[in-house]
């Protein structure tokens, strides 16, 4: 199976993930939607972080008079043009808007000043202290640019009209994207509006984005989706992604990282987040909701054979981690070469594994763990007699769970059971297949009877079992004086013609 890989290491931010995908192989001419859109273009470089060879992206917007806003549309930039936006040091930004009218701008402590004005009125300067200011020179003689042309520009950090969620929707849909980019696009976008709405408590409908209703987010997650839909993985997963730690500077006020809208992404999104590995803010908002749409979370890189490795990177140097994010563009192998078909067409489901030895556990003590230990997070209880020390019997119990409910699931048998240790085995995920339910109505005597029938078919939908849910057919024979197995092959029978018709 083709996978993409996400390593964010140290986060991952818009611009970043659309740097490792270029690297990792995408082709960067699929930008063209979203820069007939918008008054923005795309500069791709090759930049160098601790050693490593690396690609950036920069969104530009023109200096010809255009402020912003879609083009042959809002060509003028008027709208909800105020707010303010903070460089931060780890070389992601934030904006987070809220009035009309207020233009700001940067100065850095480094010499180098930004100009982010947006709309009409007074503007203030905003200045970093600590020498590491938000750098978009890309001054680097080995660097390239696309899509370039010899018009004046300057970055797009920001800049452009700030819509509302359902602005940015029907901005979106208007760019005649293909199916599969457009539905990308909007997932990330619902994923930041229903975060911005919750932090908030505002309507997702009525939500003015604080970040991504400008140009330059707009065009890092459109532009993520093109290239993503460019590579054509079968599946993404990222590994847990850093978000640094310290503090950020917003309108309301000082926060810790991960910022409010990031925090809420996160627990949304079907990834792990972690802390560090220093006192930046490494994951944006913007990343965070595009890695969220289109990838699965996994506690460390698969087992699988890399073709490609790609790598992201952010503005800011830090002085023991390279400011990048890795994509792996990997292949599973084919059928028959290094692997089963089994294997390479299952889903692949991290998980952690407990057991224990029991030689004084009483038998109702065991017969209530299946019980107790899912509540605590238990995916499956297996309990197997054994042989221990000195001869005497016991209980070998195993717990398969989640690497995330290990501790909870492991304090729990404990209490459950008083043995003095669980131990972790050695497992780290394992395959299981896809599984949906679907309702077989037996007609008996004239009543109808429904039973739940568990479908488990591959990946790509070949469909290999279809089982009948005991209790459902428990219930339909007492009512029916018919013996349960015979429920079970009725039921089965009305999925397997309903799924052979389809």
């Amino acid at each position: 199976m083709r996978t993409l890989v996400f390593d964010g290491r140290t986060g991952a931010a818009g611009d970043m993930i659309c740097a490792a995908l270029i690297a990792a192989g995408a082709d960067p001419d699929v930008f063209r939607p979203v820069s007939d859109r918008l008054p923005v273009r795309y500069e791709v470089r090759e930049t160098t972080k601790n050693g490593i060879r690396a690609t950036t992206v920069d969104v530009l917007v023109d200096d010809d008079g255009d402020s912003g806003g879609v083009r042959d549309e809002r060509g003028d930039g008027s709208g909800d043009a105020g707010g303010h936006s903070h460089g931060h040091a780890d070389g992601h930004s934030h904006d987070h808007s809220h009035g009309h009218g207020d233009g700001h701008s940067h100065g850095h402590a480094d010499g180098h000043s930004h100009d982010h004005s947006h709309g009409h009125g007074d503007g203030h300067s905003h200045d970093h202290g600590d020498g590491h200011s938000h750098d978009h020179s890309h001054g680097h003689g080995d660097g390239h640019s696309h899509d370039h042309g010899d018009a004046d520009h300057t970055h797009a950090e920001g800049a452009g009209v700030r819509r509302s969620y359902s602005e940015v929707v029907d901005l979106v849909e208007s760019m005649a994207l293909p199916a599969p980019v457009e539905s990308t696009a909007l997932d990330a976008f619902e994923l930041l509006g229903r975060a911005e709405a919750s932090v908030h408590g505002t309507d997702l409908a009525e939500t003015h984005f604080h970040e991504v209703g400008a140009d330059d987010a707009i065009a890092d997650v459109v532009g993520a989706a093109l290239l993503l839909a460019d590579l054509d993985p079968e599946r993404v997963v990222t590994t847990p992604v850093a978000v640094g730690g310290g503090t950020v500077e917003m309108s309301h006020g000082t926060y810790p990282v991960p910022a409010p809208a990031t925090t809420e992404i996160a627990t949304r999104a079907g990834f792990r987040i972690v802390g560090g590995p220093i006192d930046r803010e490494l994951l944006t908002p913007t990343g965070a909701a595009i890695l969220g749409a289109v990838a699965e979370g996994v506690d460390a890189v698969p087992d699988v054979s890399v073709e490609r490795a790609g790598y992201g990177a952010g503005d800011a140097d830090f002085e023991r981690h390279p400011n990048v994010l890795r994509a792996l563009v990997t292949d599973g192998g084919q059928a028959g070469e290094s692997g089963s078909k089994g294997e390479e067409s299952l889903v692949h489901d991290d998980i952690a594994v407990l057991e224990t030895n029991l030689d004084d556990a009483a038998p109702e003590v065991l017969g209530g763990l299946q019980e107790t230990l899912s509540r605590a997070g238990a995916r499956d209880v297996t309990i197997v007699p054994t042989t221990m020390k000195k001869s005497r019997p016991g209980h070998l119990v195993k717990v398969i769970c989640k690497p995330d409910d290990a501790g909870a699931v492991a304090e729990r048998l404990a209490r459950e059971t008083g043995t003095l240790g669980v131990r972790q085995s050695g497992a780290s995920h394992r395959w299981i297949a896809e599984r949906e339910f679907e309702t077989a109505t037996l007609r008996i005597d004239g009543a109808g009877h429904d039973v739940a029938v568990k479908v488990a078919s591959t990946t790509d939908g070949d469909v290999y079992d279809v089982s009948g849910e005991y209790d459902d057919a428990a219930a339909a024979a007492e009512a029916t004086g018919l013996p349960v197995r015979e429920v079970l092959r009725r039921a089965e029978s009305i999925v397997r013609e309903r799924l052979s018709d389809e």
